[in-house]
This record gives structure tokens, C-alpha cells and sequence, in this order.
């Protein structure tokens, strides 16, 4: 059965790396294939829960900034499913959450993964937006409306990173990892493969070095709605988890 999963999204070089971490997302596509893929993406903010519903081939939404001219040319030609919008809506209204149904397309939280994991884009997909702002255990229930999908074989995908700090960032990938990166990543992989809600609700004040690792929420709580989403009584399991670029985690999960 598939399960629920925290992905970090890598930079936008992950687009044409060969690394461990895009073998890593080569293995997840051949390990996980779903009928259909519902992703929250840390680029892809609304203050209201945003579901991205279309049946034909997703535009493109290049969301970085300076870098070369074949960057802006890649193309991920998968489609989206207004099918599966609908179930997602239904799910999160029948949990009194605020939704709505507003088209945007994929950006590059979205197909770094796609591209590397199934780079064949045959699979439908369906973009769903994150509020930063609302409290953790909020991010949390978010996913719990969404427990079950995959008995429906409907993946669904919290796409960020668990750190980001863009002004810590060193440009050396295998820069050696800051101290305060290593001690929040390990606090939060404790947290999270025990399942402490409790915790993670209050991972802004109890984590160390938290407001350094996560100066602005957008990519951490897709890790929350993931967690959310998946099923108490199976294990977490860690997929992934190196600290590249000094600050990055690529730390990833299965719920």
C-alpha cells in the first residue's frame, strides 16, 4: 500500500544533477507508483487551502531567479485530474477546512521531484497550496483529512525542506554541516519517527535552534501536512538524510 511521504525538493540544480539524493528519488518512482499524486508544495502559498484542478497537461511555473537559459526550458508534461481535486475538496470540507478550487501550475517544488521520480509524467497530479502562517497543530489536521487516500492508490506528497536558510546557505555542497543545522535536523527526526504531535506542535519553541532553521514556515509544514496524512499505526520510516550546501537537510519520510 502506498503511504504517505515527506520529500525534500532539492535546489533547482537538482534538475539536472546525478547524485545520491536524484538516485534516491529514481528508486522512491520505481518503489511507489500511485494512479495519481496529490502534492503540497512550499512554493505555492495561499492563505486559504488552494487545489489545483485542471485535466490537461500542467503549465509550468519557474519560481527562481538568475539562473541560465535551459533552466527556464524544462518541461514536465504531466497532467492534472479534476477527479481527484474534487475527492481532495470533499475531504477537507467534510473537515471544516477552508478550500478552494483556483488553477496554478507546477512549480519547482513540484518537478525536480516529478522529473527524477517519474520522469515518464504519466502519472496525474494535482498541486495543493500551504498557509505558513496557521499554527502547526492546524498544518497537522490538514493532513489528517486527507488520511486513507492511498487506500484509493492516491499518493500524497509534502514537498519541501525541513531546514532553509537561504542567507546560511554555503555554496560549496559538501561544505561541512553547521552545528545548529545537525541539532535541529536530529530533534526533528527524533520527534517525527516517534510520532510526538505534541512536539512537533510546538517545534517553534521547543526545537533547537529553530528560528534559524526555519526562518519562515513555507517549507517546513508540508512535512506537517504529510505527517498528518498518514496512519498511526504504521512506522515512519526515514528515506533519505544528508546536510548539503552546510544548512540543507534532505531529510525525508514515509508515513
Amino acid at each position: 500500500m502506498l503511504s504517505p511521504v515527506f520529500l525534500a525538493h532539492g535546489s533547482p540544480f537538482t534538475l539536472f544533477e546525478e547524485s545520491e539524493f536524484t538516485r534516491f528519488l529514481k528508486r522512491f518512482g520505481q518503489e511507489n507508483r500511485p494512479k495519481a499524486i496529490v502534492i503540497f508544495s512550499a512554493h505555492f502559498e495561499s492563505e486559504t487551502t488552494t487545489i489545483a484542478a485542471t485535466d490537461d497537461v500542467h503549465e509550468m511555473v519557474y519560481d527562481y531567479y538568475g539562473f541560465p537559459e535551459p533552466f527556464y526550458q524544462v518541461k514536465y508534461p504531466a497532467k492534472g485530474s479534476k477527479v481527484v481535486a474534487s475527492i481532495v475538496e470533499e475531504r477537507l470540507k467534510r473537515n471544516h477546512i477552508p478550500v478552494q478550487m483556483k488553477y496554478r501550475g507546477l512549480d519547482h517544488g513540484v518537478f525536480p521531484i516529478m522529473m527524477h521520480a517519474y520522469p515518464e509524467a504519466d502519472i496525474p497530479i494535482i498541486p495543493v497550496s500551504v498557509n505558513p502562517f496557521l499554527p502547526a497543530r492546524q498544518q497537522i489536521a490538514i493532513g489528517e483529512a486527507l488520511k486513507g487516500l492511498e487506500e484509493e492508490g492516491i499518493l500524497v506528497i509534502g514537498s519541501g525542506f525541513v531546514s532553509h536558510n537561504l542567507r546560511e546557505f554555503d555554496r560549496d555542497k559538501d561544505a561541512t554541516p553547521r552545528v545548529w543545522a545537525l541539532e535541529f535536523r536530529n530533534w526533528i527526526r527524533e520527534k517525527v519517527t516517534a510520532r510526538d504531535i505534541e512536539a512537533l506542535s510546538r517545534y517553534d519553541v521547543l526545537a533547537p535552534h529553530a528560528a534559524m532553521a526555519v526562518p519562515r514556515a513555507e517549507h517546513f509544514v508540508p512535512l506537517l501536512i504529510a505527517l498528518g496524512s498518514g496512519s498511526a499505526s504504521r512506522d515512519v520510516r526515514v528515506l533519505f538524510d544528508t546536510i548539503e550546501h552546510g544548512t540543507g537537510t534532505t531529510l525525508s519520510f514515509q508515513f
